[in-house]
């Protein structure tokens, strides 16, 4: 009896530290695909996002080039439970907030000054391999754009 308990006990052990290291799969580092992105001219491009756990939070790197080609950074940290939370960086947005939709994709909304700038999906494939992001919105001079970037898997 003594060691079928133990045996249970160590199962179940197992099976916890197998669901903690059960991969998110939007974690990790995604390259911009250009040949596969239509990007807004307007908009710059993030050209590497790497999504990290960071405690009970999830951290998001970003590093592209604005419309003029000029080098951009940003982190954000914060949850996917819809709230907003600050971006730290020179992207064209300060905020965002981060909503899980389904296991693969997080609806994202990005805003500059309190107001939205960008709405879309952040999408993984089955695979795991590729990454799609369909935004809409609205540039700096007011006009409205959609752009879809697609990431491959590092």
């Amino acid at each position: 009896m003594r060691l079928r308990t133990i045996g249970f006990t160590l199962a179940l052990c197992l099976v916890g530290v197998a669901t903690a290291f059960a991969s998110d799969p939007n974690m990790g580092t995604w390259k911009l695909n250009e040949a596969k992105s239509k990007s807004a001219p307007a908009m710059g491009k993030n050209n590497t996002v790497v999504y990290s756990e960071a405690k009970d939070k999830m951290k998001v790197t970003v590093d592209g080039v604005d419309k003029d080609g000029k080098p951009t950074h940003g982190v954000w940290v914060g949850q996917a439970d819809g709230k907003t939370y600050q971006m730290k960086g020179n992207l064209p947005w300060d905020a965002a907030a981060y909503k899980v939709v389904n296991d693969h994709t997080y609806g994202i909304t990005t805003m500059k000054g309190g107001k939205v700038r960008t709405t879309g999906t952040s999408m993984v494939s089955a695979d795991g391999k590729t990454r799609t992001v369909a935004t809409e919105g609205t540039d700096a001079d007011g006009k409205k754009f959609k752009s879809k970037g697609v990431f491959d898997k590092q």
